[in-house]
Formats: structure tokens, C-alpha cells, sequence
């Protein structure tokens, strides 16, 4: 069929293989976006910068300290989502009573400090990371050939946002987070410590920006402005399926990936815009979000 519409089937697989990677970075950001905002009401524009610091922190453990990615994969998200808990405790505590417009001018001014801080040392040009050993060469599906760290990349994006939406939705503790969000005198009551929670919930959700940097390392170079861009799309995807839902930005950013692969073979010259088109019309049709609750 698709030799009909003169569209070769490798470079139609190679386009879905490219959205499922695309979009497995999209769900794993578009995550940690919604655990903040929709615990937290914090617009964390600073995500694409902390994405690019656990890009950043996985490089210097394997080159000043021999860290192989293995090790990096956990200790990034740790190093990072400690840092995110800093910021939250310091600078975003004070501005939690406040309009959501301060937070978001507060992480912008963070995105262009951290982001000036890596040029400074790094420059712009890119850091190579080298795939590890384990994960190099390519799998024959008989009807494509697979890259096997890109394979690493879709599986370990599912099996991570899956594991986020059943704490938060199944778990105690999301019960916890979840009625803080709304109550937060009634959970304090009960003798839980809703600041330290808030804190962890800050920490967790940087933490998935900077896991999603670590896997993307190897794919793209190191460099301190690979989440300017991304960060965009990442807004456009949770806004698609609707600020602070869990399960919207999970099935959103791999739904927009594929989406976004698909139009580089039917009509390349929207797909850098096909994302943000989709968002226009679900702003004009559901302003809330496909998976959004109405205000």
C-alpha cells in the first residue's frame, strides 16, 4: 500500500522508530511537568535546563570519574533531583501562595543561569557519549533494523512512566501528594510533613527530567542548550493533554512523537509545526486538555 503513495516502507518505519524516540523524551519530560504542576501548581519552565544537567552530570561521571552509564542512569537523577529540592526549598517555598506566573518567571531566570554557567565552562559545541557496550549494534525485525539502545530508550520511557502513574495513582503515598494538593491542613493534620512532601514531590519530578537527559546523552551530543528547544514542545505536549494529568502526558508525548514522525513522511514541511497546530486546536475545542479536568 504504501508503494502506492510512493512512500518506501524503511523510510516509513525509520520515521515511527524516530517518533517512538521522540516521543519517549516527550512522555518522560511532559511526566515530571505534570507531577509538578499537578501536585505542586508550579510551572517548571526550568525542566529543559535540569534535563540538560543530567545529560551533563552522566558525561563528567564517565569522564573525570570513570562512571560508566549504567551507574550514571541512577546517580544523575539523584545528583539533580537533590539540586531540584534545594531550588524548591530556597526559591520556589516563598512563591507557593502566589500567582503561577512567579514560579514561571523564576525557573525562566534559572534556565538562563544554569544554561550560561555550562557555556561558560563547556561552550556550545557538543560532548560525545558513548553507547555502552551492552546496548550497541542493531536487532533485524525482519521488516527493519533496529538500533538496540534506541529499543533501550522506548522500553525503559514505558516502564518509567508506567511506574510513575501507578505511585501516584495506586499507592498511599500518591494518596498522600494528591490530597496535600488539595488539603494540605487536613493532611498536616494527620501528622504528615506536607513541606518535606512538597520538597520530595519537586525533587521526584526534576528527577524524571534529568533520567530522560541521561538516556538521551548517547542519541544527542552534551551540550547546554539540547533542552531550549525541547522544552517547547514539552509545554505544548502537556497542555495537549492537559496540565498536571498524569496519564495525559504519558499517552500524549508518545502519541505527538509518532504523530510527528508520521508528517516527516507524508508532509515534511509541518512537522516541526504539526505539534503546535494540534495544540491551537485543542486550546480552541477543550481548553483544559484531551485528559484534563474542566475548572
Amino acid at each position: 500500500m504504501f508503494e502506492l503513495l510512493g512512500i518506501p516502507p524503511q523510510a516509513l518505519f525509520g520515521q515511527v522508530l524516530l517518533g517512538l524516540i521522540n516521543g519517549s523524551f516527550y512522555a518522560v519530560l511532559s511526566l515530571g511537568l505534570a507531577v509538578i504542576f499537578g501536585l505542586l501548581n508550579i510551572i517548571n519552565f526550568a525542566h529543559g535546563a535540569l534535563y540538560m544537567m543530567g545529560a551533563f552530570v552522566s558525561w563528567m561521571l564517565l569522564t573525570y570519574l570513570g562512571i560508566p552509564f549504567w551507574f550514571a542512569l541512577v546517580i544523575s537523577p539523584l545528583v539533580v533531583g537533590a539540586l531540584g529540592m534545594v531550588i524548591e526549598r530556597t526559591m520556589l517555598r516563598p512563591l507557593h501562595e502566589l500567582d503561577h506566573l512567579y514560579s514561571l518567571l523564576l525557573t525562566f531566570g534559572l534556565t538562563l543561569v544554569i544554561t550560561g554557567v555550562f557555556q561558560n565552562f563547556y561552550g556550545v559545541s557538543g560532548k560525545p557519549y558513548p553507547i555502552p557496550a551492552a546496548l550497541t549494534g542493531v536487532m533485524n525485525l525482519g521488516f527493519m533494523f533496529l538500533p538496540i539502545y534506541r529499543g533501550f530508550i522506548i522500553v525503559m520511557a514505558v516502564i518509567v512512566c508506567f511506574a510513575t502513574w501507578f505511585l501516584i495513582e495506586k499507592t498511599r503515598l500518591g494518596s498522600y501528594l494528591r490530597a496535600a494538593t488539595e488539603n494540605p491542613e487536613m493532611v498536616s493534620a494527620f501528622g504528615i510533613n506536607v513541606p518535606l512532601l512538597v520538597t520530595l514531590t519537586y525533587g521526584f519530578g526534576v528527577a524524571l527530567s534529568a533520567f530522560a537527559g541521561v538516556l538521551a546523552a548517547p542519541v544527542y551530543s552534551v551540550n547546554p542548550v539540547m533542552g531550549n528547544d525541547l522544552i517547547i514542545v514539552v509545554f505544548a505536549v502537556i497542555v495537549i493533554g492537559g496540565m498536571g494529568s498524569i496519564m495525559g502526558a504519558i499517552i500524549g508525548g508518545f502519541s505527538l512523537g509518532l504523530v510527528e514522525g508520521l508528517t516527516k513522511v507524508f508532509y515534511p514541511e509541518a512537522s516541526t509545526t504539526i505539534i503546535f497546530i494540534i495544540m491551537a486546536l485543542v486550546l480552541l475545542f477543550k481548553p483544559s486538555g484531551i485528559f484534563g479536568r474542566e475548572v
